[in-house]
């Protein structure tokens, strides 16, 4: 049976849900994570007709192309960035701005731009204490990757042979590499795609 939801009593009920039946048996548990996904109406950054699915445990597709993440991979993502308030953040959003929307209260300031400007570089940016990419790529460029400061850190999505992954990574002089972590659900950001290469 399918409940529709359409008042902010039945919404508030469906966050509450959300975060028992979803995050904390996910192992997400931090105090700020549960707090903010607890403030953030997720039915505000869906279309109207996807209101009453907001708080499943899955991706809502938008209407640009993007996607909402499933509730999981955003409080995986907040409890790996562990923000601080000194943080300049930037996020490469999937579509819907929720991200930026939780974690804006926790840092000093948050810069987003799309996927696909994060993707060719065209963006002009400050410099980063921490990179959120709200979706599951397969390279990072090295123009975003330039942006984030001496022992900066990433959270993303990773996507190694067909499966996505949360991914941490800290930069350290040149160098950025990508942890991967749990398997999950994470939509894919085709801007970030490697080339096609050729086979014979």
């Amino acid at each position: 049976m399918t409940t529709t939801l359409d008042h902010p009593a039945d919404f508030a009920a469906a966050r509450r849900a959300m975060i028992d039946g979803q995050l904390r048996t996910s192992g997400i548990n931090e105090r700020f994570v549960l707090e903010r996904m607890g403030a953030v109406a997720r039915e505000d950054f869906v279309p109207a007709t996807a209101r009453g699915t907001a708080y499943m445990d899955r991706a809502i597709r938008l209407p640009d192309g993007g996607f909402l993440p499933a509730p999981v991979f955003h409080g995986a993502m907040l409890e790996e960035a562990r923000p601080r308030l000194t943080d300049t953040v930037l996020i490469v959003d999937g579509g819907s701005g929720y991200l930026a929307e939780l974690i804006r209260p926790l840092v000093a300031s948050v810069e987003t731009i799309s996927a696909t400007d994060g993707a060719q570089g065209t963006a002009s940016l400050a410099a980063a204490d921490l990179l959120l990419i709200d979706g599951a790529i397969e390279q990072l460029p090295g123009e975003l990757a330039k942006r984030i400061v001496e022992d900066g850190r990433i959270v993303t999505g990773l996507i190694e042979r067909g499966v996505t992954r949360l991914a941490t990574g800290r930069k350290i002089g040149p160098s950025l590499s990508l942890l991967p972590l749990a398997e999950m659900g994470i939509p894919r950001l085709g801007q970030f795609d490697r080339p096609a290469a050729w086979s014979f």
